[in-house]
């Protein structure tokens, strides 16, 4: 697949954007521990839809707005993102981290979303269980809880290097400046879900170890049209180690009318 990079100007810094494929818009927004350049997930999504891949403010090639302290900011910025690009009603795939920024976007513009596709989404506190606190490990060691099967993240990402490293050290940092008091979730979020218009698709990993299977359960319940599945030989990153799971899963929902 044939990736178009760039920097988008949005709230005053360069925000580094990936783009390939054509047909629905989809918005695909990453883990807290950023995103390897090219995921055989994000080549699957893009040979049927329009792929939009942004690095998160302040996470991987974009630059850090040093006023940004909550992960609503940055829903915002990519609403904003939307807007100036002319996209209207994109799905929405949320991984991880990114799922929570997802979430708050889809309660931002509860009627104006093709589909929202939540996949190992922090943001709601798990009523069982707790999403792990990255600040206890290292680096190394948090990205591979993200992981059922150890090979699946040797495949991912090889052999560590000293860049990557210091890659997830920035990641952290950033995480603990928008999203640490309360960690990694919302105390309101939950309480606005229920204004989301569009379907959902809550989808987990059997063998999440970053976040609780609770907290999936609790935004099917809340989301009104959502269903929740399992992907099964997964852990938090399941399009990492799953894709030729997820992948047909994601696009088969998106595609429906």
């Amino acid at each position: 697949m044939d990736w178009a990079e760039r920097q988008v100007e949005i709230a005053g810094i360069k925000l580094y954007l990936s783009r390939a494929g054509s047909g629905r818009p989809v918005l695909v927004l990453h883990h807290d521990i950023g995103s390897p350049d090219r995921l055989d997930f994000y080549d699957a999504l893009a040979g049927r839809f329009d792929v939009l891949i942004p690095h998160h403010p302040g996470y991987g090639k974009s630059e850090r707005p040093l006023w940004l302290r909550s992960v609503r900011d940055v829903a915002v910025m990519y609403q904003w993102l939307l807007s100036d690009l002319g996209i209207e009603r994109p799905s929405l795939v949320g991984l991880g981290f990114g799922g929570w920024i997802a979430a708050e976007m889809a309660v931002m513009a509860p009627d104006r979303l093709h589909r929202l596709v939540l996949v190992g989404a922090m943001g709601l506190k798990p009523p069982e269980g707790d999403i792990f606190d990255q600040a206890i490990v290292s680096y190394i060691d948090y990205a591979r809880a993200g992981f059922h099967d150890q090979a699946a993240f040797a495949h991912v990402y090889g052999d560590v290097t000293t860049d990557q490293l210091v890659e997830w050290d920035i990641c952290r940092e950033m995480c603990f400046r928008i999203a640490w008091k309360p960690y990694m979730y919302s105390q309101t979020l939950p309480h606005l879900l229920g204004g989301v218009k569009a379907p959902a698709l809550v989808a987990w990993g059997d063998d999440d170890k970053i976040v609780p299977r609770s907290a999936g359960e609790l935004y099917a319940a809340a989301l009104p049209r959502a269903r929740f599945e399992i992907v099964p030989a997964a852990g938090h990153c399941a399009e990492m180690e799953q894709p030729q799971l997820l992948a047909p899963l994601v696009a088969r929902f998106i595609a429906e009318n």
